[in-house]
């Protein structure tokens, strides 16, 4: 592994690694602070035309699911980590930031979250109350834009964020304002990583 014999990109590597624990805990406060400062929820015209539907487990297990597929991009091509660790860092710090601004409540008809030993560990990534945007329609759609000129990643990317935003609708977990601005927002994400971390993302394409 000569990426491993490189001290540039171990010093990289590390400090991808210290943004992605930092951005997650940040989520943590801002997750926290949304649910204290709650407010009302709004109408919507999408989910107050539709019903509820249970999609708990396509929510929780397909979270899973996206999470392994992440790792085993980057097990395959190591040199993808460093890239792919701080664009997710950085994502997960403006959407802290979003969070902290909107303090809206969820819809009043929604599925609950079953607990799972998934819920338990990271009970912040389902608690429902970090609406706007949807990290699940998000977090898919940064993967598909890192991994474009890979076809095989990117259609099944783009299929995971298709897929959550018509399951956190359905389940009337996030308003509609939720999942189509998010993939706007990872946009714009996406086009900032690639200036900050200009040379990662050389790397990455090598």
């Amino acid at each position: 592994m000569r990426y491993f014999r490189n001290k540039e990109f171990i010093a990289s590597l590390t400090i991808s690694v210290v943004l992605l624990v930092v951005s997650f805990i940040t989520s943590v406060y801002a997750v926290n602070y949304a649910d204290r400062s709650i407010s009302n929820s709004v109408t919507d015209i999408v989910l107050s035309n539709t019903r509820v539907y249970n999609v708990d487990g396509i929510f929780v297990y397909g979270a899973v699911l996206l999470v392994a597929c992440i790792a085993l991009v980057c097990g395959l091509r190591p040199q993808r980590i460093p890239f792919m660790f701080k664009s997710i860092a950085l994502f997960t710090f403006i959407r802290s930031c979003f969070i902290s601004l909107t303090h809206v409540a969820p819809y009043p008809e929604h599925i609950a979250i079953s607990s799972s030993i998934f819920t338990r560990l990271f009970p912040t990534i389902f608690t429902g109350d970090d609406l706007f945007f949807s990290g699940h329609v998000g977090l898919s759609f940064l993967m598909a834009l890192i991994l474009w000129k890979y076809p095989f990643w990117r259609r099944i990317f783009l299929a995971f964020s298709i897929l959550f935003g018509i399951v956190v609708l359905l389940g009337h977990l996030h308003y509609s304002i939720d999942v189509a601005s998010a993939f706007f927002i990872t946009f714009t994400i996406f086009t900032i990583a690639k200036t900050f971390f200009k040379k990662d993302w050389s790397v990455m394409q090598s």
